[in-house]
């Protein structure tokens, strides 16, 4: 018997850490370790119990639970776990899923490089090294018809190719880990789990296009991941995997990582090339691009976790494995952080060809409440928001573009009937704006000035012209931007004009939220006829705004009311309306 305890950030959050120090001091007679997010985030702390090739996952586990565990161990009595093994739906989740990127996360231990070699790691780097050339190298990523999964689906083969053919001797391969879009996770994931995989994949890109320095852009926000990837690091230069003459050939690599300063715009990847040579993230103009002038000014290429993740799998088995999967025009597999109003959050990974609802309804398992579907956010700050009507829109580049969303690097926001699409165009403006590196005017100040209409409009303050005066305001800032911070922006006020222009009207000209979001445009009031008397929302009342007598119907003082909706939330009875 082996247990195995999930710790990525979502597990550790959730409490597996001292899950795990709970089963010691039980003193097992059996190995505990860790792995990394299995991805079913909804589920953690999840204890896996391997017994040979057996598994028993159980999940939602707690400290109280460690005796029970220790106690089926022991006896092999299957009705002391029997409340805490997963379900046969709930192991859809990972039975529907294709993995490549995401293939050893959950699986391995990601501080033990023995696990991963284990696996077959390290072979593709050595085949490269010892049985190909870096142009047999490009040639293999460009028969695979993998995409950069950073967002903008650019074909990887023919970045490589640029910086390989780009003169000079001294060049630099970068991977972008500075994933910045609020709800995605993908990137930090692979690294805390699967860091081997992605040093793997660097070293391969970084032989292809002839790169002796390797580096690591990640977020300062991901200290698992960074203390996770300097172990990863410090385990390949003692296997002598990194460093000068690797698997005794005359390649050499070594690696460094830089912590970033959590800047959105350092996504954009002449900006994260100034982060790195430590100026102000700001994107530089385009032409020379970074392939010919990048990291102080070498031949630079620049991937993101996902697509290096990716790169090992093709040189194992075969570009034409990779390209087997997907559509025409977007190649093998892509992985998105599921959140928001569905049952089932966590990290998803499927063949792209796949539609929406394939992820949503029959991986995600539909909606976390009985309300019904209404949107989902792709992309991220610069994607937009998909309505219930293209619910079986395919995930391709393509196909999600045609909507005005994007690909993105993953992030997918699930959104019920109770989410205001005025409020989410808000809070992403707001994300985008204070994001802006305030180099071009479009994009400092045209953020700033559609944010300000966005809260007039869900303030009730809004005025006819204001729904035309957006578009253009958001086209200006389209046209105009330096990068695609700027360019991208206006995605999520597109799309929700052009999907839910009725709930703008409804704030502008009734000065009504139809989702009942906007605290300004909501009251409260407590029906009588229903109201028994209870006192709980007068004593949940933060500012003390109802008032009544025990037994008896209770008043809101709607001038005293902070709309906080408590009162809403904690009647038994129905008696608070919210109108």
């Amino acid at each position: 018997m082996r247990i195995v305890i999930g710790q990525g950030s979502c597990g550790i959050a959730a409490g597996a850490e001292k899950v795990r120090r709970a089963l010691l001091k039980e003193h097992i007679d059996a190995p505990i370790t860790i792995t990394g997010c299995i991805g079913m985030c909804y589920l953690e702390p999840i204890v896996d119990l391997y017994d040979e090739d057996r598994l028993t996952r159980l999940v939602k586990v707690s400290e109280s639970d460690a005796p029970a565990i220790a106690a089926y161990i022991a006896t092999g009595d299957r009705s002391k776990i029997e409340n805490l093994v997963v379900t046969d739906e709930d192991s859809e989740f990972l039975s529907k899923q294709t993995r490549i990127a995401l293939r050893n996360c959950g699986i391995i231990n990601p501080e033990k490089i023995e696990e991963y070699i284990e696996k077959g790691g390290y072979t593709a780097l050595k085949s490269c090294l010892t049985e190909n050339t870096p142009e047999g190298v490009i040639e293999i990523i460009k028969t695979s018809g993998l995409a950069g999964r950073g967002g903008a689906g650019f074909p990887t083969w023919f970045k490589w190719n640029a910086a390989r053919n780009a003169e000079g001797d001294e060049k630099y391969l970068i991977c972008n880990a500075d994933e910045g879009d609020p709800g995605a996770f993908m990137d930090r994931a692979v690294i805390e789990s699967d860091p081997h995989n992605l040093i793997e994949g660097m070293l391969i890109g970084a032989y292809a296009i002839g790169a002796k320095h390797a580096v690591v852009y990640v977020r300062a926000e991901y200290p698992l991941a960074i203390r996770r990837l300097k172990n990863a690091l410090e385990q390949a230069r003692e296997h002598g995997i990194i460093g000068n003459n690797i698997f005794g050939t005359d390649f050499s690599c070594d690696f460094m990582i830089k912590a970033g300063a959590g800047a959105f715009v350092c996504g954009e990847e002449t900006a994260l090339i100034e982060s790195l040579e430590g100026h102000r993230g700001m994107p530089r103009l385009k032409p020379p691009f970074p392939a010919q002038s990048g990291f102080w000014r070498k031949p630079s290429n620049i991937n993101n976790v996902e697509t290096f993740a990716n790169v090992a799998w093709i040189i194992n088995n075969g570009g034409e494995a990779f390209a087997a999967m997907g559509t025409e025009g977007s190649k093998g597999t892509k992985v998105f952080a599921v959140t928001g109003k569905v049952k089932r959050s966590g990290l998803v990974e499927i063949p792209m060809g796949k539609t929406l609802r394939d992820v949503i309804f029959d991986i995600g398992g539909g909606m976390k409440t009985d309300k019904a579907f209404k949107a989902v956010q792709m992309g991220g700050p610069s994607g937009g928001c998909i309505p219930a009507s293209l619910i079986d829109t395919v995930i391709d580049y393509k196909a999600l573009g045609a909507t005005g969303a994007i690909m993105g690097s993953g992030g997918m926001v699930v959104m019920d009937e109770s989410t205001c699409m005025v409020g989410m165009a808000k809070f992403f403006l707001d994300f985008t704006a204070k994001e802006s590196c305030g180099k071009c005017i479009h994009c400092r100040i045209g953020t700033k000035r559609m944010l300000e209409m966005l809260e007039r409009i869900t303030k009730g303050e809004g005025k006819e012209g204001d729904i035309e005066l957006l578009e253009e305001l958001c086209y200006a800032v389209k046209d105009g931007a330096l990068c695609g911070l700027g360019q991208t922006a206006p995605n999520p006020v597109l799309t929700t004009i052009k999907y839910f222009r009725d709930e703008y009207e409804a704030h502008i000209q009734d000065q009504k939220c139809p989702a009942g979001e906007c605290s300004d445009l909501i009251s409260y009031s407590i029906d009588a006829d229903k109201c028994r008397g209870c006192t709980l929302c007068a004593r949940n009342c933060p500012v003390s705004a109802i008032t009544g007598s025990v037994k008896q119907p209770h008043v809101i003082n709607t001038d005293q009311c902070i709309k906080c909706g408590k009162c809403y939330s904690v009647c038994r009875f129905d008696a608070v309306k919210k109108a």
